[in-house]
């Protein structure tokens, strides 16, 4: 009777249906020999049924823990209105979603793009075409999800950043102080051409979807969001790109992440 009373709290706790779960799992990357703590939100899950999937990364010094209480969290909601497997990986505070040329132990492009989809393929009653599969963040999180998602890009059929560190090379002092360094190197040797004009190229013809926004107080992060708008004009690739108000805060990427959900759901419905 104890235990059910606990399980029953737990429920309440975090929304939950007995039907519906949060589950904490660590998942192994072979590429880095080691676990990684990954959340996994699914809605009530039915027999013969299979569901959309939306991988969410997280920005600098965050966890998957951190982003169901406080940055995103009504996505408890979201995953049964939404119908949709919510997947969130933990980025190691800093790993910037790279598959880092100094670390062996930091390769979590490979992990996100490549290990832990074919887990999620493989363990869960999921749609496995790419136009069922998207993937966002905010920050670094934002330049993970574009990163991965147009590596990918046969993979992920929607891309997502929030108030996204879109260009490296722009960051300045940040550079160290974001401990991008750590797995990339020395600013100075970094290529010039690194995500901005490399990844938009790959974004050609790419039959994806693309979703940008950023808050116009976001005093690091506007210029360069703006800049890699112009280039998608530029180059005539389709996106939504936004800006509301608002700076480099929770309460920002809340709700940015918020709409962005239910344009990911509207994207799916729509395929």
């Amino acid at each position: 009777m104890k235990n059910l009373v606990n399980l029953l709290l737990v429920l309440i706790t975090f929304g939950l249906t007995p039907a519906q779960k949060l589950i904490h799992k660590e998942i192994f990357s072979p590429r880095m020999n080691k676990n990684i703590k990954t959340i996994i939100i699914t809605p009530d899950i039915k027999p013969k049924e299979t569901y959309k999937t939306v991988y969410i990364l997280h920005g600098f010094s965050g966890n998957p823990d951190r982003l169901v209480k406080e940055d995103l969290p009504n996505l408890l909601d979201k995953a049964k209105t939404y119908n949709t497997i919510y997947v969130l990986p933990d980025g190691n505070y800093s790993s910037w979603y790279v598959d880092s040329p100094l670390k062996k132990d930091s390769q979590y492009q490979t992990f996100i793009g490549k290990e832990l989809v074919d887990y999620i393929d493989k363990n869960y009653p999921v749609k496995k075409e790419k136009k069922y599969r998207g993937i966002l963040g905010w920050s670094m999180g934002g330049y993970g999800a574009v990163n991965i998602g147009v590596t990918y890009q046969d993979t992920f059929g929607i891309v997502g950043s929030s108030c996204g560190a879109l260009d490296l090379k722009s960051i300045g002092k940040g550079y160290e102080q974001y401990k991008v360094n750590e797995v990339l190197g020395p600013l100075e040797k970094l290529d010039p051409k690194f995500l901005t004009d490399s990844k938009i190229e790959k974004m050609i013809g790419a039959n994806q979807t693309y979703i940008l926004d950023c808050g116009t107080e976001d005093q690091q992060m506007i210029m360069m969001n703006r800049k890699f708008h112009e280039k998608l004009v530029a180059n005539k690739i389709q996106h939504l790109y936004t800006e509301s108000l608002g700076g480099h805060t929770t309460e920002y990427w809340s709700r940015s992440l918020s709409d962005q959900v239910a344009l990911f759901n509207k994207y799916f419905d729509n395929k």
